[in-house]
């Protein structure tokens, strides 16, 4: 076949270095496979300061590319990141789009199984995806065509580099196309919370932060309202929520929202069939009765089922059993 010795070694290796998979050269910088078995915990931890120093080169916000990668890697988990140290789902040809600072060596793949949308449908295809020597580089391209990634002469993620606000960040990424999922942000934003990654920011790098965490008790972790690094803002949560409180870091409860008492109002009905039920919502037993138009007080908000917020009329007060959808009425 044509093969020098070092060629023929090259080739073999190639060949073993996975299904579908050709090779780049050199290994050094942190692998993926060495994630492989941390906890989810110890795997940011490990990969945190290295988005850190992504941001001192790129500029683009430490913690919006490490929440990346931790929902599109699954942790440096996926198949992708262990075969390919691609942490990013970056293919080999994205769109057409080319741009400089380019991370990869052009030439390095992975090819996979992948379901594309088409017609209508979703179908299993192959598709190849970029090789990389390390997690660093992975890192790095990917940051590449966030900065120069084009929609015909617009940068299509303009304004990205040097936001400090991750907020702000993550939504010019998905106003630039990169994701369809209409969760996308709150999905991002949520994981940054999460693991609290904004202490890998350039800004805040080698800080603890202290976060303040509205709840109803520190045990009921599912209740929070919220976390705020001020505890101002955190304050103004508990005096908005009935029964909320705010706890620090270690349980320690800080503050009681105020329980401010309900001030009765009136709404109009405009509608002659809004039905009255006995509890606040759909799911409640009906009472046969209906309010007909006019004004009526409203002595009691609560959720449920079936409307957004559900109010009891001041005649059912004294055994709290008529109840009427406020979508439905209009405050006078």
């Amino acid at each position: 076949m044509g093969y020098t010795m070092d060629g023929f070694r090259k080739a073999v290796k190639a060949k073993m270095n996975g299904s579908g998979s050709t090779d780049n050269s050199g290994t050094s910088g942190l692998q993926a496979s060495a994630l492989k078995n941390l906890s989810e915990a110890d795997v940011i931890a490990k990969v945190g300061p290295l988005f850190t120093a992504d941001q001192k080169t790129s500029g683009i916000l430490a913690s919006v590319s490490l929440a990346q990668f931790i929902l599109e890697s699954g942790y440096g988990k996926s198949e992708l990141a262990q075969n390919a140290n691609n942490c990013f789902g970056m293919k080999k040809s994205l769109s057409g789009n080319t741009w400089g600072g380019s991370a990869w060596d052009g030439t390095s793949i992975y090819t996979k199984k992948t379901q594309e949308y088409e017609n209508g449908a979703y179908v299993t295809v192959s598709a190849d995806f970029r090789k990389y020597p390390s997690v660093e580089k992975s890192i790095a391209d990917h940051s590449a065509y966030l900065l120069g990634a084009k929609n015909g002469a617009k940068l299509r993620y303009d304004g990205l580099k040097g936001c400090t606000d991750y907020k702000k960040a993550v939504q010019i990424i998905k106003d630039g196309g990169y994701a369809t999922s209409p969760t996308y942000v709150e999905n991002l934003c949520s994981i940054i919370e999460k693991w609290k990654l904004t202490q890998y920011d350039v800004a805040n790098a080698g800080t603890v932060e202290v976060w303040y965490h509205v709840r109803k008790t520190w045990a009921d972790a599912a209740s929070q309202k919220g976390a705020f690094h001020s505890l101002a803002n955190a304050k103004k949560c508990a005096d908005e929520n009935a029964g909320y409180s705010v706890f620090d870091e270690s349980g320690k409860n800080l503050y009681t929202g105020k329980q401010t008492a309900f001030q009765p109002y009136l709404v109009k009905v405009s509608v002659s069939d809004l039905r009255i039920r006995k509890g606040p919502g759909t799911d409640k037993a009906k009472t046969g009765k209906y309010t007909g138009k006019g004004i009526f007080t409203i002595v009691e908000e609560a959720d449920g089922p079936g409307a957004s917020k559900w109010g009891l009329l001041k005649a059912y007060q004294k055994n709290r059993d008529g109840w009427i959808s406020l979508d439905y009425a209009q405050r006078v």
